[in-house]
C-alpha cells in the first residue's frame, strides 16, 4: 500500500505564497495536485505528465508551479499570488504500476484558506 502525506498548507493572505509537498511512500510516485472545496467536485490544479509536461488549470496559470524531487519521491506545489478563491483542500495523487496500468492513490490533503 502507498501511503500519500501532504503538508505546507495555512492560512495567507490575498497575494501571498505557501509551497506544498507530497511524499508518497514505500514505492509511489506523486504526480498531480488537485483541489476540492466542500460541495463541490475535486478539480485538478496542476500535473506532471509521463512525457514529463507540466499542465496547470487557467485559473493557477502563472501563478502556480509544480515540480518534483524524484530522489526524495516528492511533488512540490509553490502557490504564488494566492487569491481568495483558491482556498481549498488540496490534495496529492500518486501512482504505482500495476501490471499494464496504474493504481492512484490520494492523500487526506491539507487545507489553504486565503483572507485578509
Amino acid at each position: 500500500q502507498v501511503q500519500v502525506v501532504e503538508s505546507g498548507g495555512g492560512l495567507v493572505q490575498p497575494g501571498g505564497s505557501l509551497n506544498l509537498s507530497c511524499v508518497a511512500s514505500p514505492s509511489g510516485s506523486p504526480i498531480a495536485w488537485y483541489r476540492q472545496v466542500p460541495g463541490k467536485q475535486r478539480d485538478l490544479v496542476a500535473r506532471i505528465l509521463q512525457s514529463g509536461t507540466h499542465e496547470y488549470a487557467d485559473s493557477v496559470k502563472g501563478r502556480f508551479t509544480i515540480s518534483t524531487d524524484v530522489v526524495h519521491n516528492t511533488l512540490f506545489l509553490l502557490m504564488d499570488n494566492l487569491k481568495p478563491e483558491d482556498t481549498a483542500l488540496y490534495v496529492c495523487k500518486a501512482v504505482r504500476p500495476s501490471g499494464r496500468y496504474f493504481n492512484d492513490y490520494w492523500g487526506r490533503g491539507t487545507q489553504v484558506t486565503v483572507s485578509s
